[in-house]
């Protein structure tokens, strides 16, 4: 049965320089690297007290947010959540969705279903600084 391993760290490219942020902000989405063809896996790393920058929306993409390191807060539409260490929070597809940091950082795990393909920004509408509250 075929596989494909990558390293998250030594061998995806950091994408957090892309968002216009915190220099400490990291991304590093392992859907290509990966040849995942149903759904989309990404890690993020964001800077203590830090506030991802953009808020974002799926037509057809689920995603699941795993917290594997640290503490925050995720806006979903009107309501904002707390979230601690192992947390897993689904988010449907027409939700919106923002996340920041606590005082030690915030790591993510974010798996999205279905894949979306070459062009994954005609599924998803970001806002800059969008946050409910």
């Amino acid at each position: 049965m075929p596989f494909t391993r990558k390293n998250l760290m030594a061998d995806l490219e950091d994408l957090g320089g892309n968002f216009d942020g915190d220099p400490g902000l990291e991304f590093r989405a392992a859907t290509k690297a990966l040849g995942l063809e149903r759904s989309g896996l990404t890690w993020q790393r964001v800077p203590p007290d830090y506030r991802f920058p953009y808020g974002h929306t799926h037509e057809t993409q689920e995603e699941v947010y795993v917290v594997v390191r640290g503490s925050g807060r995720m806006a979903i539409d009107d309501e904002v959540i707390e979230l601690a260490e192992w947390d897993a929070v689904r988010v449907p597809p027409g939700s919106w969705r923002g996340y920041e940091a606590g005082p030690e950082g915030l790591e993510l795990l974010v798996v999205g279903a279905p894949n979306l393909g070459e062009n994954p920004r005609e599924d998803v509408e970001g806002t800059r600084d969008w946050w409910p509250r």
